[in-house]
């Protein structure tokens, strides 16, 4: 069987449109080059595995799947991050429904889940996300950190929304100050999203 190359999303905005919180040449370098790099990185391993399996020769498997886990990983997060993202007259404040219960439920209020999940980015060493995800097991919604792109979740749990803090998501409009961006990052929200992602 076949299977299908990844292909980079296209976004459901314009490059412009989410200006002045992410510039028009901040996103585009971000979308059509990082990340087609992610793309391209996970599409060449697998052809990669594919030829090794048809001519039976050997692979560093833990090597071949450690970049594998990193292409697929960037590819997978990042296009999830464009989905939470609106433009401004469509996006930011706070989450309504079913979302804001859980996340008055679990974080007390929304300025508490705020002010972990932006402190949760800050923090990030180096390159990597902030994540919010939703406890298959037990019902959690759960802030964690992923390092670079290799998925460091907790089990059965489901992303709901990513802030990429890789210094390629903001040095353009911010340089090295992150805080700057993770605040930004608020007015660009897209929580209908994020809820559609709790849904599922």
């Amino acid at each position: 069987m076949t299977q299908k190359n990844y292909q980079l999303p296209e976004l459901i905005y314009d490059y412009d449109e989410l200006a002045p919180f992410i510039s028009e040449e901040q996103l585009r370098l971000h979308h059509a080059k990082h990340h087609q790099t992610y793309v391209n990185g996970a599409n060449a391993i697998f052809d990669k595995i594919a030829m090794a399996r048809k001519e039976n020769i050997d692979l560093d498997m833990k090597a071949v799947l450690k970049e594998l886990s990193f292409h697929l990983g960037g590819h997978i997060l990042h296009s999830l991050f464009w989905r939470n993202l609106a433009p401004a007259g469509k996006a930011g404040g706070q989450p309504a429904g079913i979302l804001a219960e859980k996340i008055n439920s679990e974080f007390g209020d929304f300025a508490r889940f705020k002010k972990e999940f932006s402190q949760t980015a800050l923090t990030v060493e180096g390159s990597g996300w902030a994540a919010l995800t939703h406890s298959l097991e037990d019902g959690r919604l759960l802030i964690t950190q992923i390092e670079k792109h290799n998925v460091n979740l907790f089990p059965q749990s489901k992303i709901l929304l990513v802030l990429d803090v890789w210094e390629h998501a903001y040095y353009l409009d911010y340089k090295n100050e992150r805080t700057k961006f993770i605040e930004a990052f608020w007015k660009i929200v897209n929580w209908q999203e994020v809820e559609k992602n709790l849904e599922k």
